[in-house]
């Protein structure tokens, strides 16, 4: 049996019942297909960037995504990119910036592949891949055929999606960006951003220094993958920031007067989970058996040994979110997908 453990960030997860990796579209839709005829269970993996695993493993087919391919055109002063699910999608950021694409810089040094980003509506720095997004091709399981979803079919949101909602029926073949053919960057969205570059929000910089600003940011926080930097061993924000209702948000301005908070639409309150998880007791570096908070960000659970099982990585999740929960009255939500596990009630 091969072992999930080394093919994620985490470093976590038992046995497959069968493995297989899919290095064209065609070959990853006859596997999943093949699959759904004989009621075989599958799990489709990436980069293994935002994912848990169980230590019992996965009961059935674990299909490694491996394809590759982009083609590029000309759409006025947009220039269209398709890219296979299986490119690595810090390389395609790299490229953008390199070839004078704007819209996706300050996403770089994402873990992960390409086919990763819409499922999650991968988001940094003020970007969402769905500000870009033009299609993504996938095959419908249900329909068991391959359909072109347009942008505003896939019901993006904050680090949601139509393929997030309803993960057994889609699996993400190629997705087509579209980005502006610019030098400078889309106007800066984030303040932490805005004050390492010295400049107004909205202000836009050259490609190449939002790119490099973006990265040493992450960086400091663990969030590039470095085999020497036991906090990279990781599956990045491990929860999401919650967003809460205007009389949810009035009951934690109670409990917790000045908190930081953020307007959103319809009377909505995003509250910054690292605030929650701080104040509740939790800081940087936190201990729980083998696994840890991060020295650097404290959204991130990490693994950096060689003893600690997802067990262990769930038993810290559920302090925490309980720690928060108790303190705040705010429910923490985890943003990695869970595979034979969950963090319960």
């Amino acid at each position: 049996m091969e072992m999930i453990a080394p093919y994620t960030t985490l470093r976590l997860g038992g046995p497959a019942r069968e493995f297989a990796t899919a290095t064209t579209a065609e070959e990853l839709v006859s596997l999943v297909a093949e699959a759904d005829r004989n009621g075989v269970p599958t799990l489709v993996l990436g980069g293994g960037s935002n994912v848990v695993v169980s230590d019992e493993g996965f009961d059935g087919l674990v299909i490694e995504v491996a394809t590759e391919g982009v083609t590029v055109s000309r759409d006025g002063e947009q220039v269209i990119v398709t890219a296979e699910a299986g490119e690595d999608w810090d390389r395609l950021a790299l490229r953008a910036v390199t070839e004078g694409w704007s819209g996706v810089e300050c996403l770089s040094g994402i873990p992960g592949l390409v086919g990763s980003t819409p499922i999650q509506n991968v988001g940094a720095y003020g970007q969402e891949v769905s500000q870009t997004i033009r299609c993504v091709r996938a095959y419908d399981r249900r329909a068991r055929h391959v359909v072109d979803l347009e942008a505003r079919q896939c019901g993006f949101a904050y680090r949601d999606s139509l393929f997030k909602q309803d993960p057994s029926r889609h699996v993400v073949l190629a997705v087509t960006y579209a980005l502006e053919v610019a030098e400078l960057s889309g106007p800066v969205a984030y303040a932490e951003v805005a004050a390492r570059l010295g400049v107004e929000l909205g202000g836009r910089v050259p490609l190449g220094v939002a790119r490099e600003t973006v990265l040493e940011l992450r960086r400091g926080k663990g969030m590039v993958l470095d085999p020497a930097d036991p906090d990279t061993r990781s599956a990045g924000s491990f929860f999401t920031n919650p967003i809460l209702t205007a009389e949810q948000a009035d009951e934690l301005a109670v409990r917790a007067p000045g908190h930081p908070r953020y307007e959103m639409p319809g009377g909505q309150v995003k509250v910054p989970a690292a605030w929650l998880i701080e104040q509740a007791g939790y800081p940087k570096g936190y201990e729980r058996g083998p696994v840890r908070i991060s020295t650097k960000h404290t959204l991130a659970l990490t693994n950096p040994g060689a003893a600690a099982t997802t067990g262990d990585l769930l038993a810290l999740a559920r302090e925490v979110r309980d720690g928060v929960r108790e303190k705040f009255g705010v429910t923490l939500v985890n943003e990695p997908v869970m595979v034979g596990c969950a963090l319960g009630e």
